[in-house]
């Protein structure tokens, strides 16, 4: 198995950066999930680890060795593509063993790794057919066993269901993640889609313009994303933002012509007046508030409704429920304050409360 640390990678093309100084430790067996709008310089990092873009700066390094200057051939790296990359003159065999061919491996040997990597992908039936008799699912199939006879130390798969139907991805997400933890081989996985890189990943690397904006677990990204970017990007449907003012004392906030929010887990730090943005899901507002939400539109999904509607200070608000959607007319909403996130309201950094050693009790004070 392997070991991946990318240090300070940079990558530039001209005068313009696309990556700015990335560092990622990857354990042995870990599948890290990297995860981004589209141009945020994912597939770029995942390339640089394969060998098939040059870093500008910084070093890869796979099992203590330095890989940054080696070829693609040299690293000992399999990768799984977008577009299945499989030869249309050539049959499932063939497809699969040709990296072993061209290794010099005994016939033998390649039969043997070819079998058990097409039982192992329910593919032993469909081993001479060419890739035009085959359908998507089953296509990605191939180029997985591809990737696995060669028995590689790392695994590098970029955007490799975006070509399939909705359904068909849940099905192979569901069939990665088992053939992933079954293997044990270190993976990185780039996507889009940030429901695949929330059940996928060990940890994810969540990116914002050629940087990382945080590694993290998936759950504690969801419970604690860094930035607004990770709190607006992480979570289906996006969290609502809504601009907001420290008072006096740092235990409360007001939203923009709106009421006073207390926070339930200390103050924060800052002075009256600070700008603020108070984050807040979907499924954590409460019915029955100081919020009233006119919906403009509402989607039934059978075991839940999303309504998107508008505050009186026009701030756009989208609101999740369990069950069948409510009335007609505005619908009166409040904010459960143990499930509010804060943020500076001029750098989106996330703000943790003042630690309570820090506060002077108020005997002492003066």
């Amino acid at each position: 198995m392997a070991t991946l640390t990318v240090e300070q990678v940079t990558k530039s093309f001209g005068k313009v950066a696309v990556l700015h100084g990335i560092d990622l430790a990857v354990s042995d067996g870990e599948m890290i999930v990297i995860v981004g709008a589209s141009g945020c310089g994912k597939s770029t990092l995942l390339r640089i680890v394969a060998g098939l873009e040059t870093a500008t700066g910084g070093r890869v390094v796979i099992s203590g060795t330095d890989v940054t200057r080696l070829e693609p051939s040299d690293r000992d790296i399999a990768m799984v593509f977008q577009n299945y990359a499989l030869y249309p003159h050539m049959s499932v065999f063939e497809n699969m063993s040709y990296g072993l061919r061209i290794r010099g491996l005994p016939k033998p040997e390649i039969a043997r790794r070819v079998g058990q990597a097409a039982d192992l992908l329910g593919l032993g039936a469909l081993l001479q057919r060419r890739p035009r008799e085959l359908s998507g699912g089953q296509r990605q199939r191939v180029a997985m066993g591809r990737a696995i006879v060669r028995e590689p130390k790392l695994f590098l798969f970029d955007e490799p269901l975006s070509n399939l139907d909705a359904k068909l991805r849940v099905a192979m997400r569901a069939e990665i993640k088992r053939l992933q933890r079954r293997l044990g081989v270190t993976s990185l996985f780039v996507t889009h889609d940030q429901v695949e890189a929330m059940t996928l990943g060990d940890r994810l690397v969540v990116m914002n313009q050629g940087r990382a904006a945080q590694v993290a677990t998936p759950m504690e990204i969801f419970a604690r994303p860094a930035d607004t970017y990770v709190a607006g990007f992480i979570g289906s449907p996006a969290m609502n933002l809504m601009p907001a003012t420290l008072l006096e004392g740092g235990l409360d906030a007001r939203i923009a012509d709106g009421p006073v929010i207390r926070f339930a887990d200390g103050p924060r730090p800052g002075v009256a007046g600070r700008s603020l943005t108070l984050g807040i899901r979907p499924e954590h507002f409460a019915l029955g508030g100081p919020l009233p939400m006119t919906p403009d539109l509402v989607e039934p999904l059978g075991s839940e409704t999303v309504l998107h509607g508008r505050l009186p200070s026009g701030q756009e608000v989208t609101l999740r429920l369990a069950g069948p959607p409510p009335g007609h007319g505005v619908i009166d909403l409040g904010i459960r304050p143990e499930h509010l996130h804060v943020f500076d309201g001029e750098t989106g950094l996330r703000i943790e409360p003042v630690p309570a050693a820090s506060l002077t009790p108020a005997w002492q004070a003066g």
